[in-house]
């Protein structure tokens, strides 16, 4: 899948002015309980989400289930939940079975955009890679690191979350040929989640993890250490946007696409909120918020907390782009 930056642009700044307009009440549809099935890669996002909701509504509960992308998708068509946070929209095909069946009325809404991340060790000498590289490494025809750079002719352990992954299910569209999967490949190891693939990659120095971005901004690890009445404050202040700082523990490899168009430019960007923007950094596809709440709903009022200022302000500090959001480049190194 690939998105324009101009569509970046243009959603961002015509949305937030809807968005803007359409706070959730206090006490509006905010009590009672609701769950919400989300990939795993966007469970920084949603925890602090949901932290911040509960505790402008102490009489409202949003229960998280973080799963794969493909049975958040499932769980929803089986009317187990009302809401999901994916990558993908529904189809057609499948917003008319909801209704036919459930009698569910389908919203879905862009919440961000996120880039997939490639890291390495600290200790790892690779730096950057382009776009025909990272191919060749998930088809396995670069299968050492002495391939890229360097001597050491240890072999490359590509590390990822889950089979069932946003993530995955991006870069195997993105660089696989039909029917192939990254699992094919004799050098790549699935883990259970995000979580498992940064610790990993944080010891090994022959890893190359595959995880999303928002588990590597600083700024919302640092804002937790800030107690939540004081946090809820920030979020609702209506001051500048700022980059998010990326974490300095992994190596995050910078990527680069030579084309015609950039008059194969080998300059290689990382997946700061400013090159994501306006679409320097390749890597990167929309996270949804899919649900067939109504609008009497806690969960409805969950849904439009999170396309809210505060809300899309909880995602500037993860790294990835709020889709709802004006950007101003402040410092990108």
């Amino acid at each position: 899948m690939k998105l324009s930056h101009l569509a970046i642009c243009a959603g961002a700044a015509v949305l937030f002015a809807a968005s803007a307009c359409t706070p959730v009440k206090r006490g509006e549809y905010a009590k009672g309980s609701a769950t919400v099935f989300c990939d795993d890669g966007f469970k920084t996002i949603l925890d602090e989400e949901i932290s911040v909701f509960e505790y402008s509504y102490p009489e409202a509960s949003i229960i998280p289930f973080y799963v794969s992308e493909q049975e958040a998708i499932d769980t929803l068509l089986a009317d187990k939940t009302q809401a999901i946070i994916v990558t993908r929209e529904l189809s057609k095909d499948q917003i008319a079975f909801m209704k036919s069946k459930y009698k569910r009325v389908v919203k879905t809404n862009c919440i961000a955009v996120d880039a997939v991340a490639l890291i390495t060790n600290k200790n790892n000498p690779v730096s950057q890679l382009s776009l025909d590289e990272i191919k060749e490494i998930l088809t396995g025809k670069i299968s050492r690191w002495s391939q890229l750079a360097g001597s050491d002719t240890a072999a490359i352990k590509l590390v990822f979350d889950n089979p069932g992954s946003s993530t995955v299910s991006y870069m195997r569209q993105r660089f696989l040929p039909t029917g192939v999967s990254i699992s094919d490949n004799p050098n790549a190891f699935a883990q259970k989640n995000n979580a498992q693939v940064l610790d990993i990659v944080k010891k090994d120095p022959n890893a190359l993890g595959i995880i999303s971005v928002s588990w590597l901004g600083e700024d919302l690890s640092a804002a937790r250490n800030i107690p939540i009445d004081r946090r809820v404050e920030d979020y609702k202040a209506q001051n500048d946007t700022i980059a998010s700082e990326l974490t300095t523990a992994v190596n995050i490899v910078k990527v680069a696409n030579p084309t015609p168009e950039n008059d194969f430019s080998p300059a290689g960007y990382k997946p700061y909120q400013a090159y994501i923007y306006s679409g320097e950094y390749p890597l990167f596809r929309k996270v949804y918020m899919i649900s067939t709440a109504s609008n009497s709903t806690v969960m409805h009022s969950f849904y439009t907390f999170l396309t809210g200022f505060a809300g899309q302000k909880i995602i500037t500090k993860t790294g990835i782009l709020p889709y709802h959001f004006p950007q101003r480049v402040v410092n990108l190194k």
